[in-house]
């Protein structure tokens, strides 16, 4: 909009309760690819730059409110575009968020109305995108365009031709000019009008200053007794305001949500969406349509991504990265060459020290967990039923099955024996375990924290270890054992 030299203000209705979702939860708040309907919303506007955002809210007000408040700090992208030279920490830069402002619809009275509320906050010398917050997926692209439509001066809707319109307004035109007269809602529409195929799709772009005249004279004299927003258009025909129409073929931008499954079809022709892009920057998937990115999936080359496979927060995958089937994989950083077996579960933090990190060529899986803060080497081996949380594990380091390490710093080439666990933990406080390069933790064993295992050390299987141990020492704590002799089981009675 800069060479429109106007700065454009965005108006989001999000005043509806919803009621064919069947559920408590605000309509606008029910979560598409992993955030609400109304965040995928409000990251349009941030990339349109918009000087502000108006957010219509009426049903269940103060949740939608909350929600939004809390909208910078979890903006995340889609999807990232893949190279093999993306730097492993790299972020994509995020438009800044927009500010945001509400305003009440009390009683929710129609579109029309909905926007008459934004009025005071809107200054006459801007555009007005007016959007709504149960359309997820419109493309900021796509705004720009109608935006360029409008020129500043003119009225202009975003439309498409659909071959079932029903529910939708519907494009009358001159037949002679073409020029858009008037859009005709499905329940006042005469059968001639509802054999049109060119439909409202709800977004429009306006010059403020004449959109709030047009606003000031719409009635609800009616089928349905409200104050259309689409009745504009009349009033702009009569000022000899010119209506354009900037027509798209890809309804999946303009797509509502009024139940849940129109909700679940929306998100699986947005995830195979989202996989053919994928797809065209090299990735392997064994099937597109078993595949969900819930955030911002960053891939290298030959990636190979197999079946049921969730990924949310961001995740960066670098070349030659393989996943195993039924991973769920969140806020991580996988290093080149790793390899991710079946059915791990990787659960990242949001925050750069809660993050996971799997170093080039690990084995991780399958059935392992990587908690908030699992630092992991190159070469690292994870087995199935090992948990790691906030622990760092050197090159070469494993830990191949059953075991826990929390709180702990690993040297390279531990090898951590099956059923070991760090005891982190005393009731009030969690404590370090340090243990350095080359040592051997035979099966079973327990280190009480705080404590640390000098280098080239080996603590024999079963041992409780309450104390710090010497490099290249062997040390057991266990009991004697004793077996007693002529001991008979006791029976019951």
């Amino acid at each position: 909009m800069s060479e429109l030299n106007l700065a454009m203000d965005v108006v989001i209705m999000a005043a509806g309760k919803g009621t064919r979702m069947i559920s408590k939860l605000p309509k606008v708040l029910h979560r598409l690819a992993g955030k609400s309907l109304i965040f995928h919303v409000l990251d349009t506007a941030a990339a349109l730059s918009a000087r502000q955002v108006v957010v219509v809210t009426g049903h269940a007000a103060e949740a939608v409110e909350s929600d939004i408040s809390q909208y910078p700090l979890c903006q995340t992208s889609p999807l990232s575009s893949a190279h093999p030279s993306i730097p492993a920490q790299a972020k994509t830069a995020d438009p800044a968020p927009p500010n945001v402002s509400f305003v009440r619809q009390e009683p929710q009275l129609g579109t029309g109305h909905a926007v008459q509320q934004a009025v005071p906050h809107l200054p006459d010398d801007g555009l007005v995108v007016v959007l709504s917050g149960d359309v997820p997926l419109t493309q900021a692209n796509t705004l720009r365009a109608l935006m360029a439509a409008s020129q500043g001066d003119k009225l202009a809707l975003l439309t498409l031709k659909m071959p079932d319109p029903t529910g939708y307004g519907r494009i009358v035109r001159n037949p002679t000019t073409q020029a858009v007269q008037a859009i005709v809602e499905q329940k006042d529409a005469t059968p001639e009008q509802m054999a049109i195929g060119e439909v409202y799709s709800g977004i429009m772009a306006a010059p403020a200053a004449l959109l709030k005249t047009w606003l000031a004279r719409l009635d609800n004299r009616n089928a349905q007794g409200e104050f259309y927003l689409t009745d504009v258009v009349k009033w702009a025909v009569a000022d000899g305001v010119p209506v354009v129409a900037h027509q798209i073929q890809d309804a999946l931008q303009v797509a509502g949500i009024n139940n849940p499954a129109q909700l679940a079809e929306l998100e699986r022709a947005h995830q195979l969406r989202l996989a053919q892009a994928l797809m065209l920057q090299g990735v392997r998937l064994a099937d597109p349509a078993r595949l969900d990115v819930r955030g911002e999936l960053v891939c290298g080359q030959d990636v190979e991504i197999d079946i049921n496979c969730v990924f949310s927060g961001r995740v960066v995958l670098e070349d030659g990265v393989r996943i195993g089937a039924h991973c769920v994989i969140s806020q991580a950083h996988v290093g080149k060459g790793a390899v991710v077996h079946p059915f791990t579960h990787i659960e990242g933090g949001a925050s750069p020290k809660d993050q996971v990190d799997v170093g080039e060529g690990a084995l991780i899986g399958p059935f392992a967990r990587l908690r908030p803060g699992a630092q992991l080497g190159a070469e690292v081996h994870i087995g199935n039923f090992v948990e790691v949380k906030n622990s760092t594990m050197a090159k070469g380091s494993k830990a191949n099955h059953l075991a826990y390490v929390g709180d702990a710093q690993l040297g390279e080439r531990v090898n951590y024996g099956a059923g070991s666990i760090t005891a982190n933990y005393n009731g009030a406080h969690k404590h370090q375990t340090v243990i350095e390069a080359d040592v051997h933790i035979g099966s079973n064993c327990v280190l009480i924290a705080p404590i640390t295992i000098g280098a080239g050390g080996t603590v024999g299987g079963g041992s409780t270890i309450t104390k710090d141990t010497a490099p290249g020492v062997l040390t057991v704590a266990r009991a004697k054992q004793v077996s007693l002799p002529n001991w008979k089981r006791p029976q019951k009675s």
